[in-house]
């Protein structure tokens, strides 16, 4: 479209991607997101040095976050989002359920106020019964949500929720709802203007999940009775005008037996929105921007339907060993990142070979998504896709993605949100490739590099060994992987528990003195906004604690020792 690009970035994402590819970059400072990318005065500084005049929210952060709208706004600042009353109305979990009930969508029975404390969702649950969800309140991508299964797990998972909801969205109010035992999501993608127009643009199958976040989305939704699709997207576009929304948006719905029922409204442009292009030809960030401009929508409901053709798959490439169907966090340098290519292939990432993974954020490596004339072809081409990427230096799902596609449960479209966890055999899968050893006569080449002068960035070109801009990648990869404390069966282990990946140490289970059993957890520990429990791998004592609650460890770091039981 012709319109120039600023990038904000942390001291971690110095030289990412995306600060490479825009057309100027400015500094936030900080590592972790609450110090980055979740500091209002540090972007909103930014967008003053630079004189942007619009500001994308991108998908996560601030991107559902209404009083960040109202700050740039405020600036006379172009919003490319929402108007600010509908992200506080849909935004919020509640409130749109509340929302979504005068626009006329079913709801699943849940709050429709915060939880005020354990003893409230104890008595939804004993009312509703068993098991329930807690989450958050002003969250998405399965981030600060947790399945509760009985009375006694509630202080626990409910302390967990709101951490998590703390750190990724910077708000911890949460609320909880009935969990359905074998459901499918699927989600309505729309797009409304300053003109009062709303149009559903086409349905997306998200059910392929791991953790409630999503591995596999597939446009349009397969596999529903007739009449089913149109009246989600109807009740999506009276839950869209029923808030006054405009610009992009997803309304969320679980579908079970025939019947489906409103989840949540993402006020947002989502991850999984290229799957909803490659069916249609709609570029919706175009559209996004058009519509901040005051444009009109560019089609109407008849036109955007005659647009469909096919089927889409979009595979999300995270940086998780998947192995045993645990998906560990695997962050890290990324020594080689090939890419496929061809007809109906695309691939949109954030990273390429010798950038890293880090631990503060989401592990996110790319998006595969593959067209085909219809489902069986698209599933068939994004195979092959899978097959010829090439990714060495960290762990991914590619496995576990390819062991999805190949199911015949997934080709029948019998799967749902608990089947990955439930169902699919993960147990011979996963791994990571090492780096390539170093050469330590190497000559001088060539490299650009970065320098910053009051904050903002700029290229520069320098003369270094070779192998300069991998060998944090090598010696990454001298270090010994060892497994996490966490085999549950007694004997299994030597009492020394380690961690699988670097992160922070959220909450110490144990005390030095206190006897353990094999499989019990000892310590929290956060890598990638995820919590990770890290378990005993033998019965015994505790011997030794060696980390506190706010500790960054590496992977193969010690945080426990256990004498084992005699």
């Amino acid at each position: 479209m012709g319109i120039a690009t600023v990038a904000v970035y942390s001291e971690l994402d110095r030289n990412a991607l995306h600060v490479r590819l825009a057309d100027e970059a400015y500094a936030l400072g900080g590592q972790t997101a609450a110090e980055s990318y979740l500091n209002t005065e540090a972007i909103l500084d930014a967008i003053r040095q630079s004189g942007a005049d619009a500001v994308h929210p991108g998908y996560g952060f601030f991107s559902e976050n209404a009083d960040f709208a109202r700050a740039i706004t405020g600036m006379g600042v172009t919003w490319i989002g929402p108007p600010p009353e509908a992200i506080d109305e849909m935004g919020d979990k509640v409130s749109s359920r509340i929302a979504a009930q005068r626009g006329g969508a079913p709801i699943v029975p849940g709050t429709t106020e915060f939880a005020q404390g354990p003893d409230e969702i104890r008595a939804f649950g004993n009312e509703h019964g068993w098991p329930v969800c807690i989450k958050a309140a002003f969250g998405g991508g399965g981030r600060g949500m947790k399945v509760v299964n009985s009375a006694d797990e509630v202080d626990d998972a409910m302390a967990s929720a709101q951490r998590e909801a703390k750190a990724f969205f910077g708000r911890d109010e949460v609320y909880v709802e009935r969990y359905l035992t074998w459901p499918r999501h699927v989600e309505v993608q729309l797009v409304g203007d300053t003109h009062g127009n709303v149009v559903w643009v086409s349905t997306r199958d998200c059910s392929a999940q791991r953790r409630h976040q999503k591995l596999i989305e597939e446009a349009p939704a397969p596999g529903l009775p007739d009449g089913v699709e149109a009246a989600m997207g109807e009740a999506a576009v009276k839950a869209a005008k029923a808030v006054g929304y405009y610009n992009a948006g997803t309304v969320e719905f679980i579908y079970q037996d025939g019947d489906f029922f409103f989840l949540e409204m993402n006020t947002r442009l989502q991850v999984e929105h290229p799957v909803t292009e490659v069916i249609t030809g709609i570029d919706l960030v175009e559209w996004q921007i058009r519509v901040a401009a005051g444009e009109a929508l560019p089609m109407t409901q008849e036109e955007v339907a005659a647009r469909r053709q096919g089927a889409g798959i979009e595979v999300r490439i995270n940086a998780e060993d998947p192995a045993g169907g645990k998906f560990l966090p695997s962050p890290g340098p990324i020594t080689t990142l090939r890419t496929p290519s061809g007809f109906g292939v695309r691939f949109d990432t954030g990273y390429e070979s010798g950038d890293e993974i880090s631990q503060y954020y989401d592990n996110l490596v790319g998006k595969l998504i593959v067209w085909g004339k219809d489902r069986a072809t698209a599933i068939a081409r994004t195979i092959t896709a899978l097959e010829e990427m090439e990714v060495t230096g960290i762990a991914t799902t590619i496995p576990a993605d390819l062991a999805i596609l190949r199911h015949s449960d997934f080709a029948a479209v019998e799967h749902s949100t608990k089947w990955v966890e439930q169902t699919l055999d993960l147990s011979g899968v996963g791994g990571v490739a090492a780096a390539p050893p170093a050469d330590e006569n190497e000559p001088l080449v060539q490299r650009r590099t970065t320098v910053e002068v009051n904050g903002k960035r700029f290229d520069v070109k320098m003369w270094v060994p070779e192998s300069a801009g991998t060998a944090p990648a090598t010696a990454a990869a001298k270090k010994p992987r060892r497994a996490a404390g966490g085999g549950g069966a007694a004997g299994g282990g030597n009492g020394t528990i380690t961690v699988p990946m670097q992160g922070t140490i959220v909450k110490v289970l144990v005390e030095v003195g206190q006897h353990v059993d094999a499989g019990q957890s000892v310590v929290v520990l956060e890598a990638m906004k995820m919590e990770n429990q890290i378990n005993a791998d033998v019965s015994g004592t505790v011997a030794e604690v060696k980390v506190a609650a706010g500790d960054t460890v590496g992977g193969g770091d010690t945080v426990v020792v256990i004498t084992p039981d005699s």
